[in-house]
């Protein structure tokens, strides 16, 4: 309710050549209007939830602003614009363009369709969660614009647009198809429908690795929509792969994926230990979406078992529970921490789904197909069951509490009820009891109990959910363990110690927590030679529901309690520890003394070294550079050049001719990094570390110099020269080194 609707609106009715009502928000300029969809999305589902008057005004004026914006941009844009309901910035350049087939500005901007498809979900919300007919109608208007703007497009050049991170775009289009019934939405979901992961997924092949997650995983819903609309088999394969391979893969314990913003391939997913950037809330959003998709389509449990574990994990975790603050990324680095949003600051797309996410905690406590009704979640709550004519309330403390009961409150009714047998309940130890008669059953975990009977007011059933500790491993990492009670990840709180940017300004990468990386060698170690049952050394805090201590022999010992991860926040915290047997421990020591002993060596073979970013020693070097920064990374300093620039240093050979240049970079840069090197004025190699290793760690190369560069030399200039649209380096450590003896 802080935010202000006009200011939400203000890039709509620029675009559509209406005087301001309002200054448009500043932070993350260049998406400009994808945050009014998700608030429209939000109003929408909060008034269903809630009945809340304010919110059911606020979608309303929303609605009624922007039908004014759309009938503006009949008039105003006519040549592009009838039926766009957008606030891109600079629309009416790029959009006629566009249009035309000149991709220019469209591949110059940042992700319009992404921010369209914000909009698009916004007015289909109000009409689905508030049976808003304005909203329905500009939704379908808003859709035949996305038709006639690639009307003239080849397959070809339709592909080239799905390059660019565009959303949901299928997904909108298939649910305008299921609206109307028109078969071109369907067609047109279809159009939208990015090939390059399209095929590969529908046969099983996984082709994730280091692909922006957030711009995939809504492509995703999309390709499942589409099968669960039109049995198409081959978009089904692919949706279900989609979720398969993520799950399975690459989610950590709160259910959440991605570092950096990626996909992890085996080799990098060690980068969520060593990253800060853990998984993007919006990932988490788009998969449980994802997963309602599939569920719809096939009720399994193990879709219902990995929506509780988001939901309770991640989801629950990511709103601050006294400012409301929402959180970007969830770190998994041992002691580090989240940043929390402020009010009309940051305006960032995990604010967006945020928005949404935490009106939406009873929309999958129960679902139906056909007859059956489905109890999922164990999530206190009442349901008016009105095809039925029948209400069932749920009472439950659930965590805290290992059972629920249902209560027909209402109604006579026969239909089977399907009771979730959760995967974390042992195999024999669900019980389930109508009017105090047990149920027999021989499930195994992750199914469903059926109870199919005449179900009449008073009837009572009850749930026993018998919980207990076990560890999960980090995906690929095996020595990184988590610890599971039940569904809910337990976390510890590890200090206060420089929580730089604990609430959000402004600021372009405020989303990032900048507080001092604590290292992470020094972080409680759990030594243990029975890892695989370390969770029975869990000791119950007496009087405190799901509080532990650990029991555990620990190097880097701290006084620790663990609790649930959802309810940790203003705290650096350790969720993934590592676990190492007596023998592993050892090993471990040895290899520190390992690395130990590499660098006492090559500081035996140095000649010269010089730290770049760090002033004395580059006055000490002579530095000479041209378009060149410096800053610090990763508790390094660093120095890198673009814009054809340069930097280079002095360095001493003490006229030895057998030499080498070693030079530390950083394994997950971002953008083009193809470089020179030279000795002197010759080059020595052209680099390029675009995309080269994608792991979050050092990397030292070593590269041989030719006698020829440094013979009868005493000193030589070491340079690092930028190619056409590149970076060099960055540049961490620059060593001159002989030969090794």
């Amino acid at each position: 309710m802080q935010y202000d609707v006009d200011r939400l609106l203000a890039p709509y009715r620029k675009e559509a050549g209406l005087p301001a009502k309002a200054e448009a928000y500043p932070n993350w300029d260049g998406l400009d209007g994808h945050i009014a969809g998700h608030y429209l999305s939000a109003m929408a589902i909060n008034y269903a939830a809630t009945g809340n008057r304010i919110c059911r005004e606020r979608m309303e004026y929303m609605i009624s602003e922007l039908k004014e914006c759309l009938e503006a941009n009949r008039v105003n844009n006519a040549e592009w614009g009838i039926g766009y309901i957008g606030g891109f910035p600079n629309s009416a350049q790029l959009w006629s363009s566009f249009k035309k087939g000149d991709f220019g500005p469209y591949m110059s901007a940042w992700a319009p369709f992404y921010n369209l498809h914000k909009m698009y979900a916004g007015l289909r919300d109000a009409w689905l969660y508030a049976d808003n007919e304005d909203a329905k109608s500009l939704f379908l208007q808003f859709c035949d614009w996305g038709i006639d703007i690639t009307s003239d497009f080849s397959d070809e050049q339709m592909q080239r647009v799905l390059d660019m991170e565009h959303g949901g775009m299928n997904e909108i289009f298939a649910d305008a198809y299921q609206i109307t019934g028109d078969e071109k939405y369907l067609a047109t979901a279809k159009r939208y429908s990015h090939n390059r992961f399209l095929e590969p997924l529908s046969k099983g092949i996984d082709n994730l690795d280091n692909n922006h997650a957030n711009t995939q995983i809504p492509k995703f819903i999309g390709f499942t929509r589409i099968a669960e609309l039109s049995g198409d088999k081959t978009y089904e394969k692919a949706g279900r792969f989609s979720w398969e391979t993520i799950v399975g893969n690459r989610s950590l314990a709160f259910g959440g994926n991605s570092r950096r913003e990626h996909f992890p391939s085996v080799e990098s997913s060690r980068d969520y230990i060593n990253d800060v950037d853990g998984p993007e809330t919006c990932n988490s959003y788009n998969m449980l979406k994802l997963t309602e998709d599939l569920f719809r389509m096939t009720p399994s449990a193990g879709y219902a078992d990995f929506y509780e574990r988001a939901l309770f994990n991640h989801i629950l975790s990511t709103q601050h529970p006294e400012h409301g603050g929402y959180v970007y990324f969830t770190t998994a680095r041992p002691r580090h921490y989240r940043v929390y949003s402020t009010p009309n600051n940051a305006m960032w797309c995990c604010v967006g789904t945020g928005m949404e996410n935490h009106s939406k905690y009873n929309q999958f406590i129960y679902t139906h197909s056909g007859d059956s009704l489905f109890l999922n979640l164990f999530i206190a709550s009442e349901l008016n069951w009105r095809d039925k004519g029948i209400t069932i309330r749920q009472e439950t403390n659930f965590p805290y509490e290992e059972g629920t009961t249902l209560t027909v409150t209402e109604g006579t009714s026969d239909f089977p009820l399907m009771i979730r047998y959760p995967e974390w309940v042992k195999k024999g130890a669900l019980k389930v009891s109508v009017n105090g008669q047990e149920v027999k059953h021989d499930l195994l975990p992750s199914s469903y109990v059926c109870v199919d009977r005449e179900w009449e007011k008073g009837d009572v059933v009850k749930v026993e959910l018998p919980m207990h500790n076990r560890v999960e491993h980090l995906p690929n990492v095996k020595d990184y363990i988590a610890f599971m009670r039940g569904p809910i990840l337990l976390g510890a709180k590890t200090g206060t110690h420089d929580l730089h940017g604990l609430l959000a300004g402004d600021g372009r990468w405020d989303q990032y927590p900048g507080g001092e990386m604590l290292p992470i060698d020094q972080a409680p170690i759990l030594v243990e030679d029975d890892i695989k049952n370390i969770g029975d050394k869990l000791i119950p805090v007496t009087g405190k529901p799901m509080q532990f201590k650990l029991d555990v022999k620990m190097e880097n010992p701290m006084e620790l309690t663990l609790e649930p991860f959802a309810n940790i926040h203003d705290s650096r915290y350790m969720i993934y520890w590592l676990a190492l047997t007596n023998d592993g421990y050892s090993a471990y020591k040895d290899s520190l003394t390992a690395v130990e002993n590499e660098k006492i060596a090559i500081e035996r073979r140095t000649l010269d070294f010089v730290a770049p970013g760090e002033q004395q020693p580059e006055i000490d070097h002579a530095m000479k550079s041209e378009h060149s920064q410096s800053g610090n990374s990763n508790n390094q300093f660093y120095r890198e050049a673009n814009r054809d620039g340069y930097f280079s240093y002095e360095m001493k050979t003490e006229e030895e001719a057998n030499l080498s240049l070693m030079v530390r970079y950083w394994g997950a840069e971002w953008g083009s990094r193809k470089f020179e090197i030279y000795i002197d004025d010759e080059l020595l190699i052209t680099e390029d570390n675009t995309g080269r290793w994608n792991q979050s760690r050092f990397f030292d190369v070593t590269y041989a110099i030719p006698e020829s560069m440094v013979e009868g030399k005493d000193k030589i200039r070491v340079r690092f020269q930028s190619l056409p649209g590149n970076t060099a380096g960055a540049v961490y450590f620059v060593r001159l080194l002989k030969q090794e003896n």
